[in-house]
């Protein structure tokens, strides 16, 4: 067992379960209660993990109606509330349900994820303890070149065969369990403070944290990370949360999928654009005023060429 998971053994879980049985007059949320403190597996070594939370949709109402004095409405009334805030971006209602998750990641994706300043975060530290031998070797369908195009990321086309691919993996593995010796060596054989040791292990290992954030925010982070164009590694780690948020918040999850992860924003000038095809114009890239790369976005999405 890893040592920062070490107070949620299984029968540590087991006993928080019994004492949440416990009648509660806080708002909560049957079907993530299911999920509380469950380990879910990601990537090879990872996990994430429920810890806490705070709110519901029921909360995102109540604190929308609190700001326009209305008084309890009906189901209906309440998705479509909700609706309504996401559609016009009202986001203070939803920072009132907050995350926390224990979340095991590699530490490459640990410092993509830090990059969204939104969260609080308590994460293992190398400098009191030491950092177990576990490191991220990626899927043999996943090693590819260097895409000509995105310099940030690999190309989609360009994978490498079996053979190669699998020396590849050889090599990162190799490279890990040499680094991993020589941190132990220096830690048992040197006496080297764990501060400095440390600084021999590459990226691919492991690390963890807790992980708290409003829902406002998370919804942010998941927009960005469940995006195609974001790194599998990450995009794999917010997924997993998307069904977490889904079964803790289902309306706002749906309002969000709608009007925000699977919504598109157009600008004026394109909006001027669809209106003069809707008036008959033919519509071209000559007269449009948009570069080839923003006519092929725009013509993408609404093909008024054909």
């Amino acid at each position: 067992m890893d040592k920062f998971s070490a107070d949620l053994s299984d029968d540590v879980i087991e006993n928080l379960r019994t004492k949440c049985k416990n009648e509660s007059v806080r708002m909560s949320s049957p079907e993530l209660e299911k999920v509380l403190y469950k380990l879910i597996p990601v990537l090879d070594h990872g996990f994430v993990r429920v810890i806490d939370y705070m709110g519901t949709d029921a909360s995102i109402v109540q604190a929308a109606r609190v700001s326009y004095g209305i008084g309890t409405k009906k189901t209906q009334e309440d998705k479509g509330l909700i609706n309504y805030l996401m559609r016009h971006g009202h986001s203070t209602p939803f920072e009132m349900c907050e995350l926390k998750l224990h979340v095991k990641l590699p530490i490459f994706v640990m410092r993509q994820w830090v990059r969204h300043r939104t969260a609080n975060i308590n994460e293992y530290s190398a400098r009191y303890s030491v950092l177990s031998n576990e490191f991220y070797l990626p899927e043999i369908d996943q090693i590819a070149r260097q895409s000509e195009v995105n310099r940030q990321g690999k190309a989609d086309d360009a994978f490498f065969d079996q053979a190669q691919a699998q020396e590849i993996l050889d090599i990162i593995g190799s490279v890990h369990n040499d680094a991993y010796e020589k941190y132990s060596h220096l830690l048992n054989n040197k006496s080297l403070a764990r501060e400095l040791a440390r600084t021999v292990l590459p990226v691919g290992i492991y690390t963890e944290m807790y992980w708290k954030i409003d829902l406002h925010n998370l919804l942010h982070f998941l927009k960005l990370r469940t995006n195609s164009h974001a790194q599998y590694e990450i995009r794999h780690y917010a997924n997993i949360i998307s069904d977490i948020v889904k079964k803790w918040v289902p309306y706002t999850y749906d309002a969000f999928v709608n009007y925000r992860q699977e919504s598109v924003s157009v600008p004026r000038h394109c909006v001027d654009l669809i209106n003069r095809a809707l008036g008959g114009e033919k519509i071209s890239q000559e007269n449009s005023r948009l570069s080839k790369g923003e006519w092929q976005e725009f013509t993408k999405i609404f093909p008024i060429d054909k």
